[in-house]
């Protein structure tokens, strides 16, 4: 967790993930936003051209729908955290990630799942403007 959101923050916590949490795997597959800093641009910005691709060549990069976040599962927990953890004021930084941690290991242990019922039959009619027009 940082204080800030740069795209050096970004490599920081990519080369992190890379090398610390995920350093025996060959490729780590990684499901992001599309904020402006979460591209492998950033890895350049931070490091120099041989540990940056490094560093891009291990990841198989996919971003989430820009028009379709509630579709993401990651989004849904994203808003359960912020219901449930973090809506309200935390005094610090070390309280907040007390807080945070408390509530992932909670939900981890509760194996809260997704009940998906979203059909590709829903999907065509409210995402009808996604889909391509085929004249026939």
């Amino acid at each position: 967790m940082r204080d800030r959101r740069t795209a050096i923050d970004w490599a920081q916590e990519i080369k992190e993930l890379l090398d610390i949490r995920y350093a025996e795997a060959e490729k780590v597959l990684l499901v992001m936003d599309n904020l402006n800093t979460h591209s492998i641009g950033s890895l350049y910005e931070a490091f120099d051209p041989a540990e940056a691709r490094r560093l891009a060549h291990k990841l198989e990069i996919h971003h989430t729908p820009k028009h379709g976040s509630w579709l993401n599962i990651a989004e849904c927990e994203l808003s359960a955290f912020t219901r449930q953890c973090s809506s309200r004021r935390m005094p610090d930084r070390v309280t907040l990630q007390r807080e945070a941690n408390a509530w992932v290991d909670r939900r981890n242990r509760t194996q809260k799942g997704v009940d998906w019922q979203f059909t590709t039959k829903d999907a065509r009619i409210k995402l009808k403007r996604l889909y391509p027009q085929i004249q026939s």
